[in-house]
Formats: C-alpha cells, structure tokens, sequence
C-alpha cells in the first residue's frame, strides 16, 4: 500500500516577517500569500523488512533505522525524521515497516516555504496512512510545532498555513499562536492579469533564513524602533495589497510591493545585498514597477510585477546576469492526499 500527498509551495505578496513571533504576539501580523504549481511530495509505502527507511530524492539524501527505536536528528532528513518521530509519539502505530520518501519542486533555501510545506506534505501522508482526525487548522499548527518546538527551527507561521490551505489567503497571527486564514475572492481576471504580470526569478543563491529570523527577532527583544516600525508598515501593506486585489487596482501592486521591499529591508541585516539590490534596480530599470525578496531573504526567489507587456523587457535584461524564471501558475488547492493500493 502506498499513501501519497502533495502541497502547494506558496508566494507571499506582502507583510512577509509579521507572523514571526514575538512580533506576532506582542502586536499581530497580517500576510497575503498565494500558492504556486510548484509542490512538495511525500509518499509512505508499507513494507515487511522491520525498517524506517529514508528518502528525500532531489537532496539525493538517505537513511535506514530499525524500527521500535526513535529517529537521531543528524542534520540529515531531519525534517522526515522529526515527523515520524511526533507522530509516534501521539499516535503510536505498529508497523513491519515503511518506506518515506520526498521531493520537492524547488531548492531548499529558495524563500518560497520548502521546508514547513514538506513537513505539510508528510504529515498529509501520516493522516492519510493513520486516518488520522485531523482538519486544516490541525494540520498547520501542528507542522508549525513540529519545525519550530520538536526541531528547534527558526520561522514564521505562514508557511504551514499557505500549504494547507492553498489559493490566495489573507492570513491574521495572533498571541497563543492563534491564526485566522480568511480566503480571498478575488474576480479571476484580476487574478489572471496579477499570474501574468508577475515573474518569478531565482537568483542562483539559497540562504540560510534561521539566521535573519533570529535576527529579526532579537530586534524585537530589544524594542530598536526602526526594525518595529518597518514591521508595523509591512502589516499596512498586507492590508493595501488585499484591498488593490479584491478591488482590482493591479496598478497600484507594483507601488505596493516597492514599498514593502523598503521597508523589510530596515528589519534585520542581509535581507538584502548589493547582489539583490543591483538586481532589482536591474528589473526596474527595464519596466518592473516593483517586487520582493521571497521569504526572509538573503537570496533564493524574488517576483518583479511588470504591467504591460514590460515582463518582455525586464525577462530579458535579467537573463544576463546569473539566475533563471521558474514557470509557475497559481493554484486553489493546498494540502492533497490519497492511497495507492
């Protein structure tokens, strides 16, 4: 038997960095994210060998344990391991053994929520497997405790969400990690024309995000105002980003992501560099009215909105430098799972 999932990855469009706790507990964050056709997949096929087997087959990474004992965190298919391990420990299954594999679509490292909608994707495996009762919410918040307590991973809220969830969400954060994910409606030729006019481009460089998420936090440890105040104007601009969608002001989007670019900047260090930055005065210079870094930063994908046809102009500056545009469609749907027999 074979148990499968698959989870969206997901863009976020704006008040990236707010649903970091303490930010989140102490004052409330607001994020506008959309899910892409780029995936992350976990397959659990049942076997008799008395094995826990590994593998993650784009890292090319794989590990065996005899099964009865807990799995050690090395470093290596630590994301794998630390669901395994979780589940075992609040929903005991006897097994002859299993084989747990993934891929993902894009890099680990890249900014568009790899990791916590892998651990998306295999909890959705474990829930099919088990039949497990477990809704939405469930199954977010507890990816989210499984990367942030169980794994000791530094990181945001709205990864786990986006994957579950899937389409185009207005997600609110709260103290005790309450979350509120409220679907948006949007007309689907603003939606059409939003897929059209905003590439996706990988800069040819992942980074760590544990290390700028730490520091973004510490900032808000230490009360520094400028960090606090950036996150306070990215919260307004998920709200402006919500309403230029719902209202069909795709003008205005371009205006909207350049100040959010601004103002993340001043959050913590090394969000950006001088690579990044040459890059989106490269695409502005060539049409784009605005854009992001995905994610914390630091590197991996970042989107330029290029009204018009401008996408032309600016897709064929940045094909010069380093780097590559990923194809991509926006999707409906978050987390899938089925069963192979």
């Amino acid at each position: 038997m074979i148990y499968r999932s698959k989870a969206p990855l997901r863009i976020g469009l704006a008040g990236g960095g707010t649903d970091v706790s303490p930010y989140s507990d102490l004052y409330g964050g607001a994020i506008l994210n959309v899910t892409v056709s780029l995936s992350a997949y976990a397959n659990i096929e049942t076997t008799n060998d008395g094995k826990i087997s590994l593998k993650a087959f784009d890292r090319n990474e794989s590990e065996s344990y005899d099964i009865g004992n807990t799995l050690p965190l090395t470093g290596t298919l630590d994301l794998l391991k630390g669901v395994y391990n979780r589940i075992q420990k609040d929903y005991p299954f006897q097994t002859q053994g299993i084989r747990l594999s993934t891929f993902v679509d894009a890099p680990a490292g890249s900014g568009l929520g790899t990791s916590s909608t892998l651990v998306v994707a295999i909890l959705g495996a474990f829930v099919e497997m088990l039949k497990l009762p477990l809704g939405d919410y469930d199954i977010a918040h507890y990816a989210y405790e499984i990367e942030r307590s169980d794994l000791q991973l530094a990181g945001g809220k709205q990864d786990q969400y986006a994957a579950t969830f899937g389409g185009v969400n207005f997600m609110e954060f709260y103290e005790d990690n309450k979350v509120i994910v409220n679907p948006l409606r949007i007309r689907s030729q603003y939606i059409h024309e939003l897929e059209n006019n905003l590439l996706l481009y990988y800069t040819a460089s992942s980074r760590e995000s544990a290390t700028i998420i730490k520091q973004q936090q510490e900032n808000v440890h230490q009360k520094k105002s400028a960090s606090i105040e950036a996150m306070h104007n990215l919260k307004q601009q998920a709200q402006q980003m919500k309403e230029a969608l719902l209202k069909g002001k795709l003008h205005q989007i371009g205006e909207i992501l350049d100040y959010g670019f601004q103002q993340k900047r001043m959050m913590a260090a090394n969000i950006s560099n001088s690579h990044l930055d040459d890059l989106y005065t490269l695409a502005k210079s060539a049409g784009a009215t605005g854009g992001k870094i995905s994610g914390a930063g630091g590197g991996g994908f970042m989107i330029f909105y290029c009204p018009g046809n401008a996408r032309f102009a600016v897709m064929e500056a940045l094909q010069k430098v380093d780097g590559s545009f990923m194809p991509y469609s926006f999707t409906k749907h978050g987390l899938q799972s089925w069963t192979v027999e």
